[in-house]
Formats: structure tokens, C-alpha cells, sequence
């Protein structure tokens, strides 16, 4: 066996620099020199570590550049189809402070986005007039291929007030009023996420929504119209073409305004009648859903849309009107089925229900792993189906192994490099060839030595970051994920607690030493969310300080949870806790990203789970709970949480001791909100996969005992981690529903000779 390589070594062979392409590092280290004196005006006296940043990123984006102005003409030239695309405190996160390198703003392709404004019918056609206008201005990032010479373009949009916004009431002395004014309006683009508990948040919401709808589907429409690089002439009249040249994906909800916006656009400015616009837009348009959460699926009220977007609420009453017409004529007398399918739901607020407007207005629907694409026809969407059975499909997410294994896990992706090739990066599928090494002791020894120096480094980063020591030797037990009811962070929670009351009733068993990692954010306005948040940080409190448990049990909760963050706590992990009820989770990714860096998952039988243990093999997860099936008929006879309180003891003493306030004595109430939901209102049925998940966790204490038999696991799972590589999940959507055939052309680079 040859001696294991430096770190050093391995960022030589698997490296920024490999994945790049970088011909010549001289000569990328003249352009760092060159932009650090002459772009930023810094020598290295006085440069800074953001300066420092600043140059490479210039460096490197001068070698994107001659590619990415290649790449945009060679689409025109070859006229492909387009392809758009304690507490928590939430604290402003001013990223642009200091400006982004990689970006590329774009002022003379600035749009103007229309609100408000009331409508008229002329002769002519349907006039929205009298609105507020907000300017959308673009930012371009350099999107580079692997090793393809290929770099794609991801706009995004700004909000700009118009410079005579409001000019009149400052010229009267109106200031602040006017400076208020362009605040609001350049606050489209300023605040993420906002909270939608209150009227002004559902507004900022549905105005974000369609500002990026607006700006793209006009840009969509301006590259349509012109055939050539660099023209801005229209040269296209007809839209006949348009399906064939664009593809549009809505991804989720969110952007469901782009069919009645292009609706618009066809009849209302291109002139188009409504059956040929209808069928543009249809062909254009899918549908990819990514919840079955009830709460989830938007629901706009439409006094919201009529105030914001007058005329979008007209186009929708008419599609849903011809929409239902299509449904009576399938389903003749069954008026109830035209309830439930209509896109305007009637009650105490009206609304529009959005997926049911993305599901008319599309052509294909999918959901994201198989298991959530059959409950989308089953019961989700079931009347949907019925009339249109052709239009779902399925697509399983996936993620890229260039970031999630090349870049975050370099020391496992060169043990794997020695084995089988570098191909596998580009085709994951190939990791298939390690079955062949699951009893190779060398590489089993490989393979446990990188998570040992990822556990080594990850523990060192929490000490110096968070303060926090923890035993790298202990089972690492990782759930990272948004903080959710359904996800269920609860019931791992209640297995620290369980696992607590063990070492403190036997002191001197002995129990696999164990750091239990909870990472997440919740929602500014998801009060429940918060509370499991407060109630992890305490039991960690209780856990962590007392001197009876020592090292043998940790629970850490990994604020600011981010890309940045994953990446070092993924190829730490040994444990992935993916333990939402199942049914509820569409699909994850981090599950598959765990399972391509070596852990092991403890897991329900829900979202990509399902396909992820068909891959590997059953045996070789560590699968617990209910089914979806054991789910309905519990729904149907009714859970009633008293019977598993009553009947299991160590959860009972668990939720008594929640009650009590033992985890937070200085506020005794604290978390009975928690036990009142958990008792009364758990519609995510944690108490019924508590004792099923207890068990599953002591067989993986017991796995983890042998550190051979445990790697050798391992092992079997990373090589059968090649399905959930996003190029086919990619390769499946260009084929199957945008009509194009995926291939791995490669561009010439600029210095080449075409």
C-alpha cells in the first residue's frame, strides 16, 4: 500500500485548480498581481484578506469571461433551445456590502415592472393603465461547466426606483415621503424571506414574485425576438417557434405568475388570440411541486392580487373559467369535482390557489423523488390526474458531486480517484466500481482514515468557532435541515433526552460515546419552529454540563446554518438523521449528500430515502417506522398520542419532565407549548416512531462498535450514491419534458482555433 498523502498532495491533485482547467499558473499569478495594484490600488503592505479574495475572484472570473461571451454565441449561432432559469434572532446578513466580484451588473438592460393601476377595455384590447412602475435591473454571474469550456449565464434582478419616482412631492418639499417611496420600492429586492404572518409581508411577498417574473419573461421574450449575438433588432414576428426555443420550469409555486404574465404579454401586446396564446404558454410551461404540506401550497387572496395586479387577476378568472368548462365536459353533473379543481377557492377570503394554476397552465408536472410523485397522483393531485394523467411525471432530485464530494471531501474523492479513475466525477454512476473494494482492508483503512481527519477537523472548527468541545472520537449524529414540525427534530430531541436519562440511571454502563449536531433555521414567522430551536439549545445545556455524562453524550445546535457550514459538517458526519413522517418530505438532498461522503442513514421510508435504500440495499440503511400506508390507516382510526404516553415509560418520563420545566427551571412554563402540541395537535406523529426509532438507534451504537463491518457499510453506500448526481436528474428534464437531448459537446477554449 503506498503511504497516504499530505494534504498538501491531494489539493495538487484534486484541486480548484484541477476542476477549473487552469492551463498556466504563471500566468494566473501575474493577473492576481496585475488586479491587486491596478483594480483595487493595494500592494501587498496593505492589502487585506478581502482584497486578497477580491483578486483571485477578478483573476479568476478574466479566465471565465473569453468562455462565457463564446458560449452566449455559440447559442445563437447554433439557435438551441433557452433554459431559464437559545433563541434565533434573525440579523440583516448585508452580503453586497463590500460588492461581489463574480457578478456582472447590466444597467442598460434595465426593464420596468408594472403594479397597481386599475384596467380598460378598449377596441384594442384590454389596457392596464395608471400603474406604479419599479425598474428591474440585471446582474449577471458566470455559471462555468466541468472541464467544457462551457460557461452559462444566471441573471438576476434588482430593484431600482425610476429616477423621476416621486420627483413632484420632493420638489414641494415632500422629502422623506419620496425617499420613503423609492425605499419601498427598491425593497422588493432587498429583504429574503419576508415574514407573510402580516398583510404588508403577503404583499412584499406576491410583489417579489412577480418582479422576477416580469423582468425574466420580458428578457425571455427580447432574446426570442432576436436571432443574432449582440442584437437588439426584433428579427422573430411569429411565435410559433417560441415552445421550441424556450422552456420554462416552475420551480414550485413561487413563479406561477409567469402564466397569466406571458398570458398577458401574447394577447394584450403581441395581439395573439387566447387559444393560440393559451397553447404557447402550455407547451412553454412545467411544473415541478416540492410539498404536499396543505400550508405550503400558495394561496393568494384575491383582494391581494386585484390591489397589486389587476389584470392578472382577470386572465386567471378566464382560464380557470375555461378550465372548469374542460372538467364539466370530462366529468359531466359531478359539481363537486369542480369545486376542488377550480383555481379560485371560495370561502370567508377568497383565494387562487397557485398550484392548481400551475397544473392548468403546464404541460408536464412532476414531483421530486418517486414515492412524493405517486402521492401528488394518488391524493395530492388526484382529480388533476384523472383528467390529465399524461402531463406527471417523476424526476428525482439530485446534487452536483463537484461541490459535494471534489470540493468539500478532497481526501475522499483522491481515495476514490486512486481506486477507480477521475472519471466518476462526471459520471457518478461509475462509483458502482467500488462494490468491488467493500473487503479491501486497504481500502477500508482509506476510507475510515478520511472521516477521522474530517471528524478531527470538523471538532477543531467548532472549538475555535462556537466554543465547543466535543470527543472526535464519538459517533457523529448530524440532522441539518430547515427546523420543521415534519422533519421532526423533536423526536431526535427526545432520543438525546432518552439516551441522557440512560447514563443517568446506570452510570456505569457502558454506551457508544456520542455528539448529536442540530442544525437548521426557521422561518421568521413559524413560532413552533423557534420553540424546538429554544429546546434543543436547552437540553444541551442540562447534557453538556454535567459532569455524570462527561464525554460520552453531546448536543450541539450549529447556528447560521449555510452551504459554507455544510460543507465541513457533511464529510464530518457518520450518523444522517432523515426522520420525517412518512409522506412528507418530497425528496431531500441532504440525505444524498451524506450518503456520497460516508455516513450512514437512519431513516424513514419517505422521499429519495425510499430510492436511496433500494439502491444500497435495505440492509445496509438503518430503516425505522411507519410506512405511508401505516401513516393513512393511522389518520383513519385516529392518533391519540395519551395511548403511546401511557404505555411507553421512558417516554412519559421524558414528557413530565418537559412539563416540569427540568431543562429550563428558571422558566418552569417554558416548554408545555411543546407538550401540549406533542399531546393534542401532533399531526406529524412523533410519539408513534418513538419506540421503533429508539430500537434502530441502539443497532446503530452496535454497527458502530465495529469499526470494519461499519466502514465496510460505508462503503457499499458511497457506491451506491451514483443515481442522485444532479447531471441525470438534469439530463432527465431536458428529454423528458423540455424536448432537448443532453450532450457533453465541449466548447473550444478562447486561444483555440475553432
Amino acid at each position: 500500500m503506498s503511504r497516504p498523502l499530505t494534504d498538501q498532495e491531494r489539493r495538487k491533485q484534486i484541486s480548484v485548480r484541477g476542476l477549473a482547467g487552469v492551463e498556466n499558473v504563471t500566468e494566473l499569478k501575474k493577473n492576481f498581481n496585475r488586479h491587486l495594484h491596478f483594480t483595487l490600488v493595494k500592494d501587498r503592505n496593505v492589502a487585506t484578506p478581502l482584497d486578497y479574495y477580491f483578486a483571485l475572484a477578478f483573476t479568476v472570473r478574466d479566465h471565465l469571461v473569453g468562455r462565457w461571451l463564446r458560449t452566449q454565441q455559440h447559442y445563437y449561432e447554433k439557435d438551441p433551445k433557452k433554459i431559464s432559469g437559545g433563541w434565533q434572532i434573525e440579523e440583516a446578513d448585508d452580503w453586497l456590502r463590500y460588492g461581489n466580484p463574480w457578478e456582472k451588473a447590466r444597467p442598460e438592460c434595465t426593464l420596468p415592472v408594472h403594479f397597481y393601476g386599475r384596467v380598460e377595455h378598449t377596441n384594442q384590447g384590454a389596457k392596464w393603465v395608471d400603474t406604479q412602475v419599479v425598474l428591474a435591473m440585471p446582474y449577471d454571474t458566470p455559471v462555468p461547466g466541468y472541464r467544457n469550456n462551457i460557461v452559462n449565464t444566471m441573471r438576476l434582478w434588482s430593484a431600482k426606483a425610476p429616477n423621476d419616482f416621486n420627483l413632484k412631492d420632493f420638489n414641494i418639499g415632500g422629502y422623506i415621503q419620496a425617499v420613503l417611496d423609492r425605499n419601498l420600492a427598491e425593497n422588493i429586492s432587498r429583504v429574503l424571506y419576508p415574514n407573510d404572518n402580516f398583510f404588508e409581508g403577503k404583499e412584499l411577498r406576491l410583489k417579489q414574485e412577480y418582479f422576477v417574473v416580469a423582468a425574466t419573461l420580458q428578457d425571455i421574450i427580447r432574446r426570442f425576438k432576436s436571432s443574432k449575438f449582440g442584437c437588439r433588432d426584433p428579427v422573430r414576428t411569429s411565435f410559433d417557434a417560441f415552445p421550441d426555443k424556450v422552456a420554462i420550469q416552475l420551480n414550485d409555486t413561487h413563479p406561477s405568475l409567469t402564466i397569466p404574465e406571458l398570458m398577458r404579454i401574447l394577447v394584450d401586446q403581441e395581439r395573439l388570440d387566447w387559444d393560440k396564446a393559451w397553447d404557447v404558454t402550455v407547451k412553454t410551461c412545467a411544473y415541478t411541486n416540492h410539498t404536499v404540506l396543505p400550508e405550503a401550497l400558495e394561496r393568494w387572496p384575491v383582494h391581494l392580487i386585484e390591489t397589486l395586479l389587476p389584470r392578472h387577476l382577470q386572465i386567471i378568472y378566464e382560464i380557470n373559467q375555461r378550465f372548469l368548462n374542460r372538467v364539466a365536459a370530462a366529468f359531466p353533473g359531478d359539481i363537486d369535482r369542480l369545486r376542488r379543481m377550480s383555481l379560485v377557492e371560495e370561502g370567508a377570503v377568497k383565494r387562487i390557489n397557485m398550484a392548481h394554476l400551475c397544473i392548468a397552465g403546464s404541460h408536464a408536472i412532476n414531483g421530486v423523488a418517486r414515492i412524493h410523485s405517486e402521492i401528488l397522483k394518488k391524493t395530492t393531485f388526484k382529480d388533476f390526474y384523472e383528467l390529465e394523467p399524461h402531463k406527471f411525471q417523476n424526476k428525482t432530485n439530485g446534487i452536483t458531486p463537484r461541490r459535494w464530494l471534489v470540493m468539500c471531501n478532497p481526501g475522499l474523492a483522491e481515495v476514490i480517484a486512486e481506486r477507480i479513475g477521475e472519471d466518476y466525477i462526471a459520471d457518478l454512476d461509475q462509483l458502482r466500481k467500488l462494490l468491488s473494494y467493500v473487503d479491501d482492508e486497504a481500502f477500508i483503512r482509506d476510507v475510515a482514515k478520511v472521516k477521522q481527519e474530517n471528524k478531527l477537523k470538523f471538532s477543531a472548527y467548532l472549538e475555535k468557532e462556537y466554543k465547543v468541545h466535543i470527543n472526535p472520537n464519538s459517533l457523529f449524529d448530524v440532522q441539518v435541515k430547515r427546523i420543521h414540525e415534519y422533519k421532526r427534530q423533536l423526536l431526535n430531541c427526545l432520543h438525546v433526552i432518552t439516551m441522557y436519562n440512560r447514563i443517568k440511571k446506570d452510570p456505569n454502563k457502558f454506551s457508544v460515546p456520542r455528539t448529536v449536531m442540530i442544525g437548521g433555521k426557521a422561518a421568521p414567522g413559524y413560532h413552533m419552529a423557534k420553540m424546538i430551536i429554544k429546546l434543543i439549545t436547552a437540553v444541551g445545556d442540562v447534557v453538556n454540563h454535567d459532569p455524570v455524562v462527561g464525554d460520552r453524550l453531546r448536543l450541539v445546535f450549529l447556528e447560521n446554518y449555510r452551504v459554507s457550514l455544510a460543507e465541513k459538517v457533511i464529510p464530518a458526519a457518520d450518523l444522517s438523521e432523515q426522520i420525517s413522517t412518512a409522506g412528507t418530505e418530497a425528496s431531500g438532498t441532504g440525505n444524498m449528500k451524506f450518503m456520497l461522503n460516508g455516513a450512514l442513514t437512519i431513516g424513514t421510508m419517505d422521499g429519495a430515502n425510499v430510492e436511496m435504500a433500494e439502491e444500497a440495499g435495505e440492509e445496509n440503511f438503518f430503516i425505522f417506522g411507519m410506512r405511508v400506508e401505516d401513516v393513512e390507516r393511522l389518520d383513519q382510526r385516529g392518533y391519540n398520542a395519551q395511548e403511546y404516553y401511557d404505555r411507553i415509560p421512558e417516554l412519559r418520563h421524558i414528557i413530565d419532565q418537559l412539563n416540569s420545566g427540568f431543562f429550563s427551571p428558571k422558566q418552569p412554563d417554558l416548554f408545555k407549548a411543546i407538550v401540549n402540541m406533542l399531546m393534542h395537535h401532533d399531526r406529524f406523529k412523533v410519539f408513534a416512531d418513538y419506540e421503533e426509532y429508539i430500537k434502530c438507534q441502539e443497532r446503530v451504537s452496535a454497527l458502530y462498535k465495529n469499526p470494519r463491518e461499519w466502514t465496510r457499510m460505508v462503503i457499499r453506500n458511497i457506491a451506491t450514491s451514483g443515481k442522485f448526481s444532479s447531471d441525470r436528474t438534469i439530463a432527465q428534464y431536458a428529454k423528458e419534458i423540455w424536448g432537448m437531448e443532453p450532450n457533453r459537446q465541449r466548447l473550444p477554449a478562447p486561444d483555440e482555433k475553432i
